[in-house]
C-alpha cells in the first residue's frame, strides 16, 4: 500500500466516524432549537393549559423555547395522528390524554395509530376526577336520589354528555356500576341504570345546556364545574376519584356513595413519536420530573382541582395500559357506538 493510499484510507475512516458521531453529538446538546409541543384540542380547555404549564417549566429548564401548536379535531385523535406520523427526533411532542389515548382505541378499531407502539411516554402530568352535577332546580341531593328516582321511572331522567369525553364515561361507568343483575353476586343477566343520554358538541353547549335546566345532569371535569357550583348556579352530588378533592371537600366520592372502587379520571400527559432517541426522552423526564415537583408548579395544578400523579415514563406506560383495559373493556360491554 502506498503512502497515498493509507492517507486516504486514514481520512475515510475519520470521515465514517465523525459522521456517525453526529447524531450523539446533537442529542447530547439537545435542544438546540425550539421544541413543537402538539395540544390536540382548541386553546382555552384544561389539556391547553396543562401543556402551556409543561412549555414554560421546560423553555426555563433548556433555555430553548417550547412552543405550543393547537390541532383541534376528533376528540384528540388528528392531532395525535399528526404526532405519531411527526420525525422523531425530539423536536416534537404531544400532549396525550384519556379521550385520544385510551377512550379512542375502544371507540374506532381503525384509528391510525396505537398509544403504546407508537409513542414514546414521557410522564404523566395531572390527575383529576370528574364532578357529578344537577341543576339546583332538581330535587336530587344525593346519588341515591338520582339511582333511586332512575329506577323508579325508566327512561325519564336524562344526561348530557360530549362524546368520548371522560365525562361521557364516568356517566357509563355509573350507568354499569348502578346496574341491576338478576344474581347480583355474580353480576348476571344485568339491565344498567336507565337513564337517557343526549350528546352535545362541545363542552360549552353541554354547559349552557344544565345552566338553562334543559338537562337535569352530567359528569364534568371538576375544575370546569367549580365556578358554577360556587355560584351557586350548580349542585355537586360526587367526584368520581377514589378520594375526596380538595376542592369539594364535603362532596363524597361515588365510591362512598355505595359503589366501591368506582373511578373515573381526566389526565394528561406529554409524549414523543416512538423512535424519539432515548438520551433524548431521558432528558426530557428528567425535566419533566423536576418542573412537577417544583412548589409553583404543584400549587398551579392543584388550584384547579388536579393532582400531581406517579411521574416519569415507567409509570405513565403502565397507568395508559391499564386505562385503554378499562375503557375498551366499559365501550365493548355497553355497546357504545362511534357517532
Amino acid at each position: 500500500m502506498t503512502r497515498h493510499s493509507s492517507l486516504l484510507k486514514a481520512v475515510l475512516i475519520c470521515a465514517l466516524f465523525c459522521v456517525s458521531q453526529l447524531p450523539a453529538i446533537a442529542q447530547s446538546d439537545y435542544p438546540n432549537k425550539p421544541v413543537k409541543i402538539i395540544v390536540p384540542f382548541p386553546p382555552g380547555g384544561t389539556t391547553d393549559l396543562m401543556a402551556r404549564i409543561s412549555a414554560e417549566q421546560l423553555t426555563k429548564i433548556f433555555k430553548q423555547a417550547f412552543v405550543i401548536e393547537n390541532i383541534g379535531g376528533s376528540g384528540g385523535v388528528i392531532g395525535a395522528e399528526r404526532a405519531a406520523a411527526a420525525q422523531p427526533d425530539g423536536y416534537t411532542l404531544v400532549m396525550t390524554g384519556v379521550g385520544q389515548n385510551a377512550v379512542a382505541h375502544g371507540l374506532d378499531p381503525n384509528i391510525k395509530y396505537d398509544s403504546i407502539k407508537d409513542f414514546a411516554h414521557i410522564s404523566l402530568i395531572d390527575l383529576g376526577p370528574n364532578v357529578l352535577v344537577v341543576h339546583p332546580d332538581r330535587p336530587f341531593k344525593t346519588l341515591k336520589d338520582i339511582v333511586d328516582f332512575a329506577r323508579a321511572n325508566p327512561g325519564k331522567l336524562d344526561y348530557g354528555y360530549t362524546y368520548a369525553s371522560s365525562g361521557h364515561m364516568a356517566m357509563e361507568l355509573l350507568r354499569q356500576a348502578t346496574a341491576t343483575c338478576a344474581d347480583m353476586k355474580k353480576k348476571n343477566n344485568c339491565n344498567p341504570l336507565p337513564i337517557v343520554g343526549i350528546p352535545y358538541r362541545g363542552g360549552g353547549p353541554l354547559m349552557n345546556a344544565i345552566l338553562a335546566n334543559e338537562i337535569p345532569m352530567e359528569f364534568i371535569n371538576q375544575d370546569a364545574a367549580l365556578p358554577y357550583v360556587q355560584a351557586g348556579k350548580l349542585r355537586p352530588i360526587a367526584v368520581s376519584s377514589l378520594q375526596r378533592n380538595p376542592l369539594y371537600p364535603t362532596v363524597p366520592t361515588v365510591a362512598e356513595s355505595g359503589y366501591p372502587g368506582f373511578q373515573a379520571l381526566s389526565w394528561a400527559g406529554i409524549s414523543a413519536p416512538k423512535g424519539t432517541p432515548k438520551p433524548v426522552l431521558d432528558k426530557l423526564e428528567a425535566a419533566m420530573i423536576q418542573a412537577l415537583q417544583t412548589p409553583e408548579v404543584k400549587q398551579r395544578i392543584e388550584s384547579v382541582g388536579f393532582v400531581i400523579p406517579p411521574l416519569g415514563a415507567s409509570a405513565y406506560n403502565n397507568f395508559l395500559k391499564s386505562e385503554i383495559d378499562l375503557w375498551t373493556s366499559l365501550i365493548k360491554k355497553s355497546g357504545i357506538k362511534p357517532e
